[in-house]
């Protein structure tokens, strides 16, 4: 957690208001930071279904395996959350770890193993002496409360500069429903399924199976469409848990994610979703500058995607930025290198609605005086039309300056 806060990040913070059937507590643990929140529990009612999505790495922590058994069962009474150690490479004393952590979870719930999950962020390699916190499982649990989601969101924090919070409002056929969401993330960010970590809770009476489909849509457009630094966790993990209790004024238990009563939800949930991703984003290790990256005119939409992920990753593209440098030659580098369909002489680039190049050369009208203006604001876009199609998509960036050297380049000291 460093003590200098993001230029870009948040000028005001949400009031979180309370989610029946959740109740939150973080604690000072010691795992790894001294004088700070570094363990938080997210206590559930009975009968809180749950849904998550995690990272396609293929040397995934210990946490994300327990989560990836335990999902099948779709219940949660508790999430317990560390941060200062990823558990992530730690071979079998990883699993022991875990094991003793979700058996102490369990027990300070009165619930089944199987409606534990766990998440770990931080130093991946180093063992996790879990012997260290499971005994302040028991008192967290008695002490939690409805409110306390900010002391959440900084419990889980590691290099990031600031907590992320969010709170949505969505109407359930006629009955008000509230989405809470914290996420955590500054670097090794990159789209692959989950990016980082992010919890949700709701009080919409949905299903495990329905939450499912809405989580793993929701992330595409989302958590699957930011970069920092082209680098994707072990530890990625997104959930969403509803515990159900707005059934208690009216709202209908939806089974299908079909159900056309659930498209305000679902609309809640994307916004919810694709601003926590962006809040990860502007607290890039580093960042002074956000990037939105838009192609269209590609073949398919998933060929779009690939081209603005080649931009959005190019660390030239992402110095230039961070330089105020409109060097849009850099973007026809990372548009021909994606390995998509594209044609030289069909392609036009915008910074801003300053288009800087035009079918295959200079636009006749570029000003580098207008632009290099453009190109000290905070927030910068970049538009590539390919000419070829229809196919289009969004994703988002931040620029690489010497502070995310520095940043990682004493991570473990």
């Amino acid at each position: 957690m460093s003590t200098t806060v993001s230029p870009l990040a948040p000028k005001r913070y949400p009031t979180m208001p309370e989610i029946a059937g959740v109740r939150i507590a973080a604690a000072e643990a010691g795992i790894k930071y001294k004088g700070r929140k570094d363990l938080m529990v997210m206590v559930f009612d009975e009968g809180t279904e749950v849904a998550g999505v995690f990272t396609r790495s293929k040397c995934p922590s210990a946490p994300v395996e327990l989560c990836r058994q335990n999902l099948p069962g779709g219940r949660a009474r508790i999430l317990v959350v560390n941060s200062g150690n990823a558990n992530a490479f730690t071979g079998k004393r990883g699993r022991e770890s875990t094991a003793v952590e979700c058996k102490a979870a369990a027990a300070a719930v009165g619930g089944s193993e199987s409606e534990v999950f766990l998440a770990s962020t931080g130093v991946i390699g180093e063992p996790l002496d879990a012997g260290k916190f499971t005994h302040l499982l028991g008192d967290l649990v008695k002490q939690a409360q409805a409110g306390a989601w900010k002391d959440a969101a900084q419990a889980i924090m590691t290099t990031d500069t600031y907590p992320k919070y969010l709170t949505a409002k969505a109407d359930l056929d006629g009955v008000e429903v509230t989405i809470n969401g914290i996420a955590k993330g500054a670097g090794m960010i990159a789209p692959d399924m989950a990016t980082m970590l992010s919890f949700v809770a709701t009080d919409a009476p949905i299903a495990a199976s329905a939450l499912q489909d809405l989580l793993s849509k929701g992330t595409n457009k989302t958590f699957n469409a930011v970069t920092v630094d082209s680098d994707t966790s072990t530890s990625d993990t997104l959930m969403l848990f509803a515990t159900g209790k707005a059934a208690d004024r009216g709202a209908p238990r939806i089974t299908d994610a079909k159900d056309p009563r659930l498209a305000g939800f679902r609309r809640a949930l994307n916004r919810l979703l694709k601003q926590l991703a962006l809040q990860v984003v502007r607290d890039g290790e580093g960042a002074r500058k956000m990037i939105e990256i838009t192609v269209t005119g590609a073949k398919s939409s998933r060929s779009a995607k690939k081209v603005a992920l080649s931009i959005a990753n190019s660390p030239l593209v992402k110095t230039a930025v961070a330089g105020e440098d409109a060097n849009w030659g850099r973007v026809v580098m990372a548009v021909g290198k994606a390995g998509e369909p594209a044609e030289r002489d069909l392609l036009s680039i915008w910074f801003g609605d300053f288009r800087v190049a035009h079918q295959g050369e200079r636009d006749p009208d570029y000003s580098e005086e207008a632009v290099s203006s453009y190109m000290k604001q905070d927030d910068i876009t970049i538009r590539v039309d390919l000419g070829l199609g229809n196919g289009k998509a969004t994703v988002w960036t931040c620029d690489l300056t010497k502070e995310y050297v520095a940043i990682n380049g004493d991570y473990r000291s």
